[in-house]
């Protein structure tokens, strides 16, 4: 997974002015998703979403919107008390690691470790300086385990390397390894750039270079991991997920939707996805299946046959099927809530989407007009009246929103 990456920032997804070749290598290799979406439209709660398999409203820590270095979030995280991917797969039988950003909690009782990941290397806030790796508190903010580490080296890169070692090292069970590179999201700064001063906030400063920067190391990153899986000789025996926690902001190329980060419109929750699995999914598909953060959850869980706890179905449905004969898509119905510092609503339900925001509400043809000019509630009320009241029942099965 990676991080506030633009729907068209990768050179397969249209961006011109850098290119992507081991990430459209990738892509090429398996199935492409056209129609994925994130859990949320920030990092907070779509991590929830992929750990837990839920929606981020259904655990306290998904509804921040998102986990800041404040005091007052302090004392919020994710628990045992809701079970995650890496406890399920863990259960079947399978090594768990992550490697990357968290985000969802720094308090011992929150970390990785805690919620059943067997190994972890990297950041719980949800940004560092990517030279001196200072987190959004402007503490030293990389662990390895639950070990404060002291490492030179730029921050995608040392994802990259370790990720690769713990590919390449001898594993007595199958793995289940999550590699979250903070790259492309603020601080922008590429590998030759020097840390920020912590006078300075990490929004600031940038260029399209330096984006074009980063975008490069990371994709030399998920080359190096390819390869890694190659050397071990594991490549046709692993599912390789690829996507992104929400949509872009300043220098991301949301590829013409509407919008960016921070918003239920489509810039803000349409993503990047693709699939490779040789030999079980054809190489060079498309699909226009809609999905969702949660059902990478789901489908990982299922190819590994580990179940769901029974108190906590998942939200995600199983898309193996689906990528194995990708002409027969699942209709889907998903629901989105922001609330803490924009307050907007959002159903997809089939070709339509209902949304409402600070200025209306609106009902598209998402299929025909993906990038929401074309406001329909008037032409269809009866549409509009069904999506709406979905998403009103909806909420009342979620918890209640947190205000700032």
């Amino acid at each position: 997974m990676t991080d506030d990456m633009g729907y068209g920032d990768m050179a397969g997804y249209g961006r011109k002015d850098y290119q992507t070749p081991n990430l459209d290598k990738l892509a090429s290799q398996g199935i492409k998703f056209v129609n994925a979406y994130s859990a949320g439209p920030l990092c907070t709660p779509t991590r929830a979403g992929f750990i837990t398999g839920r929606y981020p409203a259904r655990t306290p820590v998904g509804l921040i919107e998102p986990l800041t270095g404040e005091k007052k979030d302090s004392a919020v995280g994710l628990t045992p008390a809701f079970p995650s991917i890496a406890t399920l797969m863990k259960a079947s039988g399978y090594e768990t690691a992550l490697i990357g950003k968290w985000h969802l909690g720094a308090r011992p009782q929150h970390r990785p470790g805690k919620n059943g990941f067997d190994y972890f290397f990297g950041i719980h806030s949800g940004a560092a300086d990517y030279i001196s790796h200072k987190g959004t508190s402007r503490l030293p903010d990389l662990y390895e385990n639950d070990i404060s580490v002291d490492k030179e080296g730029y921050l995608t890169d040392l994802f990259s390397q370790k990720a690769a070692a713990f590919i390449k090292q001898k594993h007595d069970k199958p793995f289940f390894l999550t590699v979250t590179f903070t790259a492309p999201h603020w601080p922008w700064q590429g590998p030759d750039d020097k840390p920020y001063a912590d006078s300075v906030d990490f929004r600031d400063g940038g260029s399209p270079a330096v984006y074009a920067a980063m975008m490069k190391s990371l994709d030399d990153g998920v080359g190096i991991l390819m390869k890694s899986l190659d050397d071990a000789q594991l490549s046709n025996e692993t599912i390789v997920i690829f996507t992104n926690d929400n949509g872009g902001e300043r220098y991301s190329d949301n590829g013409g939707l509407t919008k960016s980060k921070g918003s239920l419109w489509e810039g803000g929750i349409r993503v990047p996805a693709f699939v490779r699995w040789p030999g079980k999914i054809s190489r060079g598909t498309m699909t226009q299946q809609v999905a969702v953060t949660m059902d990478w959850t789901a489908t990982i869980l299922s190819a590994a046959g580990a179940k769901a706890h029974v108190d906590f179905p998942l939200d995600g449905i199983d898309l193996m099927p689906v990528m194995r004969a990708s002409n027969k898509n699942i209709e889907r119905t998903l629901y989105w809530r922001t609330f803490q510092r924009v307050r907007q609503k959002a159903v997809r339900m089939g070709d339509w989407k209902y949304l409402k925001d600070a200025e209306g509400e609106y009902l598209f043809n998402i299929v025909n007009d993906q990038q929401e000019k074309n406001n329909l509630r008037e032409k269809h009320p009866d549409i509009f009246d069904k999506l709406k009241k979905k998403h009103a029942d909806w909420e009342k099965t979620v918890l209640q929103p947190i205000p700032l």
